[in-house]
């Protein structure tokens, strides 16, 4: 393929916070409203009682609880005014938080509602538990519901994620999407501030239209119109190491592609063995207008199968998405850290930075140093540093060069740059550690992380 495009002189102008923080003023209302029609409805004096209080609570984390599991659907919509405001990797901590917040309110409100029934109506919470099943509508769906939410909060967790198959855990987290289904009737047919007819009860509704809105535009009709107006296959695969493969990628009107450097894509390609795959792919070469490109490296079979892929196969693309990118930096200069394939966004991302760039490519041998010769002719035409620093983490040289005193060393103004992170997960903690005790403040640390 042709050389990259001569990078412009000036970096990205910066984007502020001001769309972050008015989708955290709307979040924090919302919740607010949420739990408004409780508070109107109970009278003073009304928690009296010790099974008062307990309706309280369970009626409390229920509405929490149904307005964050639509927060929840919402951030997982793949809408387009999220991605470029919140961006992937931050919605994916977003995520994982308020899902666990979510189990939480939802195992209270089952909890403390079956403790405050059962001593009401005299019945263990076992004979209340079969009460609420056979006696309540659409009780038994409600149930199935929090199976569900259970299991997907349990396969959250890091050490049972890492040991499941990707395309395992993606299908079963999908199934929070049932959730909502099944979890919806029993709000209106047994919920003490949603079953009578009124505003509350349209406003739910109303929530409810919008979130399946939402997700039926982020996730079906924007893929839709992106790949029917861009078009997109396979133009080249090239070997850049033993594990580490570049596909080159063409279309139509790719010049008014709006990605930035650091952004990722979720490409499915329709090869035999491949198309019914999904995988978030960052982006390893700026915006030039005649084609894309993605940098992989094998580690499964899914990434073993992309070796064989043939010119002219067509590619599903969702994107662009994330904010690990130039534009969203705090400080006018900035600093890269990469270790192995982690230098894909991050060579991106160089060619829209401003002038005086510092990079740290961390590989443990030289065979395992990619795009070298395009980081070395970056760095003269963007007056950059780049320092390749080889060998374990274990090993003397490179020990010294991450430690606080040889980051220090290398680029003496590090605590008033913006510092950009991609790596295996060991490199990444262990930089923001030295990182931290550098003094470079927390807000100017940037992480590369795909959402879930």
């Amino acid at each position: 393929m042709p050389d990259p495009a001569v990078p412009a002189h000036l970096g990205l102008p910066r984007r502020g916070p001001g769309a972050r923080r008015a989708l955290a003023a709307l979040f924090w209302a919302g919740l607010v409203l949420s739990v408004l029609p409780w508070w109107l409805n109970t009278p003073a004096g009304g928690l009296a009682a010790t099974g008062d209080v307990l309706l309280a609570v369970g009626r409390i984390t229920g509405l929490i609880g149904g307005y964050l599991l639509l927060v929840q659907v919402l951030m997982m919509s793949r809408l387009a005014v999220l991605e470029r405001c919140l961006g992937g990797e931050r919605i994916s901590r977003l995520h994982r938080d308020v899902g666990a917040t979510l189990l939480v309110a939802v195992l209270a409100h089952l909890a403390t509602l079956l403790v405050a029934y059962a001593e009401a109506e005299q019945h263990s919470i076992f004979g209340e538990i079969g009460v609420m099943l056979s006696d309540y509508e659409d009780m038994v769906s409600a149930f199935v519901a929090t199976g569900i939410l259970v299991v997907v909060a349990l396969t959250a967790i890091r050490a049972i994620r890492t040991v499941l198959p990707y395309e395992l855990w993606y299908v079963l987290h999908l199934s929070s999407y049932a959730v909502l289904v099944f979890g919806y009737a029993h709000q209106f047919s047994n919920g003490a501030e949603l079953y009578p007819k009124g505003p509350v009860r349209t406003g739910w509704y109303a929530a409810y239209l919008l979130v399946i809105a939402a997700l039926v535009w982020g996730r079906l009709v924007a893929p839709l119109h992106f790949n029917l107006r861009h078009r997109l296959r396979v133009a080249e695969v090239v070997a850049e190491s033993r594990d580490t493969i570049s596909i080159y990628l063409t279309g139509r009107d790719l010049e008014s592609l709006p990605m930035l450097g650091g952004q990722y894509f979720r490409w499915r390609f329709l090869a035999l063995g491949s198309w019914w795959q999904s995988h978030p792919f960052s982006l390893s070469a700026a915006a030039n207008g005649r084609w894309l490109r993605l940098t992989v490296k094998v580690v499964g079979s899914h990434t073993a199968d992309l070796r064989d892929l043939d010119a002219g196969t067509r590619v599903w693309a969702e994107g662009p998405s994330g904010t690990f990118t130039a534009a969203h930096r705090t400080r006018q200069r900035a600093l890269l850290i990469a270790g192995g394939s982690g230098i894909a966004p991050l060579r991106a991302m160089l060619e829209e930075l401003p002038p005086g760039t510092a990079v740290i490519y961390r590989a443990r041998t030289p065979q395992d140093v990619l795009l070298h010769h395009e980081l070395d002719w970056i760095a003269q035409t963007r007056q950059a540093s780049v320092w390749y620093v080889i060998g374990s983490r274990h090993e003397p040289g490179p020990r010294q060069v991450m430690s606080p005193e040889g980051l220090r060393r290398l680029v003496p103004d590090v605590t008033r740059r913006d510092v950009y992170l991609c790596g295996p997960s060991g490199l990444i903690d262990e930089a923001v550690r030295v990182l931290r005790q550098a003094g470079v403040p927390r807000r100017q640390i940037h992480q590369a992380t795909f959402e879930l």
